[in-house]
């Protein structure tokens, strides 16, 4: 990805207490009207102080690294994944914090990629969007922006409490980056982390809870440069055919496999559908059970229609989001392990993606 760098020029004083460097990669943060006022175009960060004049009183030095050709989240890829880490990685020495522009509907995809990309971090990087563009009178990106500048900055400031993981803010609510699922596409509360309280809430002040922040690392930051992308989703519903699953299984290509089960990883007990997983399994295949529910975990082996997936080797992904578990997959298989090697890797809580 080509970008480019500005730095902004705010009314902090001479020794300002952090640096961030903002990231704007596209979405709707980003955008305002053209002259016409019909459509939606980026704005210039040249003018980001009179767009958002309230930066003028956040005492940090920013810079802002704009992507030259800005990416609809809809089109966000493991490339472009690879190469945000690679932006932090290359400035990671020189800020306390970084800040990810970023389209709302695969926020919590890139949010649980950059956790397992990113190892032993120990500064925040918090992604924030929003739901509607700044250049309208009534919207959230103005303020999503400001919190998020705010909390990045904290891993700067002496004495303050800080956030090292990746992190979603939006709508007063800072999140766990791969604890997230995008709920709401018309209403400013667009994400919620189920099984994992927030991190912060924002109200008069930041009210941040240390308890629920993963704690700093001992170890330097490592940077992964690997993900394999030859993995799939089987959402599983009443009705499904064996041709469907069989035509999914069948792909020899086929490495890692998320598998949407009912409740806590409820699955048909049908002889057909446990024959071309048993078949896929002998083959090589990994696949890790996920919950359809939003809430709860997943308990293979609680009935009987989720012991026949325990008995064959199926891995139970307990409280994860099937966000975070297709990254994890795409991670976990990138670091060309052995298939038990996987499978443990699986099982272990990486970045806090799940409850053990």
């Amino acid at each position: 990805m080509n970008y480019t760098k500005l730095d902004v020029h705010t009314a902090a004083p001479l020794h300002p207490e952090a640096s961030v460097l903002l990231i704007y990669t596209g979405g709707t943060l980003g955008m305002v009207y053209d002259i016409s006022g019909k459509h939606l175009i980026p704005f210039n960060f040249d003018q980001i102080l009179n767009r958002v004049p309230e930066l003028q009183q956040i005492n940090v030095l920013l810079t802002v690294l704009t992507l030259n050709e800005p990416i609809d989240s809809s089109n966000i890829s493991i490339e472009h994944w690879l190469e945000l880490a690679h932006i932090i990685e290359e400035h990671y020495n020189f800020y306390d914090g970084f800040v990810i522009l970023h389209g709302t509907d695969t926020m919590s995809y890139t949010a649980s990629a950059l956790s397992y990309l990113l190892e032993n971090l120990a500064k925040p990087v918090i992604l924030t969007g929003a739901q509607v563009p700044i250049g309208k009178v009534r919207n959230d990106a103005r303020f999503n922006l400001i919190s998020a500048l705010e909390i990045a900055a904290k891993g700067g400031v002496e004495g303050s409490t800080h956030v090292p993981e990746v992190a979603i803010y939006f709508d007063n609510v800072l999140l766990r980056g791969n604890r997230t699922k995008k709920v709401e596409s018309s209403h400013f509360d667009a994400f919620k982390s189920d099984n994992y309280p927030p991190l912060a809430v924002a109200g008069i002040e930041l009210e941040f809870e240390p308890l629920h922040i993963l704690p700093n690392p001992e170890k330097p930051l490592k940077v992964h440069r690997k993900l394999d992308n030859r993995v799939a989703i089987l959402k599983l519903f009443p009705g499904i055919s064996e041709m469907v699953v069989r035509c999914l299984l069948s792909n020899r290509n086929l490495r890692g496999l998320v598998l949407e089960t009912y409740g806590s990883g409820n699955a048909p007990t049908a002889d057909w559908f446990l024959k071309l997983l048993r078949e896929a399994i002998a083959n090589g295949l990994i696949i890790l059970n996920v919950s359809q529910c939003d809430e709860g975990d997943v308990k293979q082996g609680l009935y009987e229609t989720s012991r026949y997936l325990e008995e064959m080797g199926v891995i139970g992904g307990a409280d994860i989001t099937t966000e975070a578990a297709i990254t994890k997959l795409m991670f976990v298989l990138g670091q060309d392990l052995t298939v038990e090697e996987s499978k443990k890797m699986l099982r272990d809580n990486l970045r806090g993606e799940i409850s053990l």
